[in-house]
């Protein structure tokens, strides 16, 4: 073997040791891959990553001893160290005291006219990401930019209502002719996911997930003014925001009031979801329900608690949003005990990261409402690979799949900051510069 050693630091992974959950409950007809796939080049070495804390993303322990061998961007072999043949022209890569972790898997990620932001994220271990909501086109200057991208899960627009919340990235459905057609428009543009708005009323939503499912997409949405149960009836696949439970976790008269509010302002959910939140009994019988509800749809829920999140600090408290904050968190631990299908997404610009590393801060927040380092990992990579619809290809590091790769220092699942510490990301088995 040619130990010819190539520098490294360390590398975080995190396992999960829950038990696989229910399947999603869309078929898996059309295969779905990266907008911009064909742009990410494959790594031509064979590399060995040895001596690892090896977090392959499937749950269960880590093994503590691995190694993982990496061949034209895909994974050759994964073992306990000593239990493969490590080919001579390997170059090696020693990861004593480092975790190496399947690469994470964003689910709500905006681009907001931020310049460098998908590639500032690739450099803290997101390879892959999925923005629920943009025009792909907006993508157009980060991807001509030269600099190693994540892998770019787009949806186009999503669909809202008139008046749309957030104009500059909406398309305005009208009727159910309208809203076909541009579902099968962003389908042939490559799309790989549907979102809607809240704006729109279950019926829409309804023939909106027909289109979608028809052409093998899944369909998330963001609903405040529209009750999610009936929503996930109609057919959605995912759930943005765990803002999105606020009506049907409250008194029907109470939440008319917040909804029709909405419905004439939408900033009236600046302070009202808070205001909403602070009320809510996250123990109660009406949010028992909803986790069951949630278990046997098969229904992803991504919390992007950092979107939310309000601390104290050592002013004057708000305690309004203090305490809807923290029923978000207890709802959030609640759903994942139940075992509702959580995944992980970081909304990218948030008031308590810095840029960059909104993700990590959303992991932290998970263990910070209850919920273990192990799943907070599951849900940052395997769960959202089932989310998207790539977990054949991505999501684990098994034999076979791509070979998106974190190696940080430390143990994730000791101390969840450690997955701050990046030392090493490759996408497609290729090293990216850091």
């Amino acid at each position: 073997m040619n130990l010819k050693l190539i520098p490294l630091l360390a590398l975080t992974a995190l396992a999960s040791c829950a038990a696989p959950k229910t399947a999603s409950k869309a078929s898996h007809k059309h295969k779905i891959v990266a907008t911009n796939h064909s742009e990410i080049p494959a790594g031509e070495n064979t590399i060995a990553v040895i001596n690892v804390n090896l977090i392959d993303g499937n749950g269960g322990k880590p093994v503590t001893d691995a190694a993982v061998l990496i061949k034209s961007g895909r994974i050759e072999a994964v073992g306990a160290m000593g239990s493969f043949k490590i080919p001579d022209d390997a170059q090696i890569v020693q990861g004593k005291g480092m975790s190496l972790l399947p690469g994470l898997i964003d689910s709500h990620f905006h681009l907001d006219r931020v310049k460098d932001l998908p590639a500032l994220f690739l450099k803290n271990g997101v390879t892959s990401l999925r923005d629920p909501g943009a025009w792909i086109e907006a993508y157009a200057e980060e991807r001509k930019s030269g600099k190693p991208m994540p892998r770019l899960f787009l949806t186009g627009p999503h669909l809202d209502g008139f008046p749309p919340a957030y104009p500059y990235d909406a398309f305005v459905v009208r009727d159910e002719a309208e809203a076909i057609k541009q579902v099968n428009d962003a389908a042939d543009e490559g799309a790989t996911a549907i979102k809607v708005y809240f704006r729109l009323a279950p019926s829409m939503i309804k023939t909106i997930t027909e289109a979608a499912h028809k052409r093998g997409l899944p369909v998330t949405a963001h609903l405040e003014s529209t009750e999610a149960t009936q929503a996930v009836d109609a057919g959605l696949d995912g759930i943005e925001h765990i803002t999105t439970f606020g009506l049907t976790l409250t008194p029907k008269r109470e939440a008319e009031k917040y909804r029709q509010g909405m419905l004439a302002d939408n900033n009236f959910r600046r302070q009202g979801r808070y205001e909403t939140w602070e009320k809510l009994d996250i123990n109660g019988p009406k949010a028992d329900s909803l986790a069951s509800f949630l278990v046997k749809k098969g229904t992803f829920v991504t919390p992007t608690l950092g979107a939310f999140e309000y601390q104290a600090g050592t002013g004057p408290v708000d305690k309004t949003k203090l305490a809807g904050f923290n029923s978000m968190k207890a709802l959030t631990a609640k759903l994942n005990k139940a075992g509702v299908r959580l995944a992980l997404g970081s909304h990218s610009i948030i008031a308590y990261a810095e840029k960059g590393w909104a993700f990590q801060r959303e992991m932290e927040i998970w263990v910070e409402s209850g919920i273990s380092p192990s799943d907070v990992i599951m849900a940052a990579t395997m769960e959202n690979a089932r989310f998207f619809r790539i977990d054949d290809q991505l999501g684990s590091i098994e034999k076979g799949k791509l070979a998106d790769l974190v190696l940080v220092k430390g143990n994730p699942l000791e101390d969840i900051k450690s997955m701050r510490n990046v030392e090493r990301v490759m996408v497609n088995g290729r090293w990216i510069q850091r």
